[in-house]
C-alpha cells in the first residue's frame, strides 16, 4: 500500500489535521481529521459500529482533488480501474 499526500489545511494551528491522503491500491482517499464526540450531532445521523465521523473545515474542500486532478487509479488485468 502506498499512501499519497495530497493536502493539508494550510490555516491549521499545528499544520497536522485535516490531511487528505490517496491509496493508490485501494483507490480511495483517507482524511485526518478531527473525531466528532458531540452526542447531539452523532444521534442525528446513523453510523454503524465499523464506521467514524469526522470533521473537517469547509476551506480544505477547495484543495481536494477533482476529475480532472485526481490521481490515477489502479489498473485491472481487464484494463478498467479496480473497485
Amino acid at each position: 500500500m502506498a499512501l499519497h499526500l495530497l493536502c493539508k489545511d494550510p490555516e491549521s494551528p499545528n499544520n497536522g489535521s485535516p490531511t487528505l491522503y490517496y491509496d493508490d491500491v485501494s483507490d480511495s482517499y483517507l482524511l485526518q481529521s478531527w473525531k466528532v464526540l458531540d452526542p447531539a450531532r452523532l444521534a442525528a445521523i446513523n453510523v454503524p459500529d465499523h464506521e467514524t465521523v469526522v470533521e473537517f473545515p469547509k476551506r480544505l474542500l477547495r484543495l481536494f482533488p477533482t476529475g480532472d486532478n485526481a490521481p490515477h487509479g489502479r489498473a485491472t488485468p481487464e484494463g478498467g480501474k479496480a473497485p
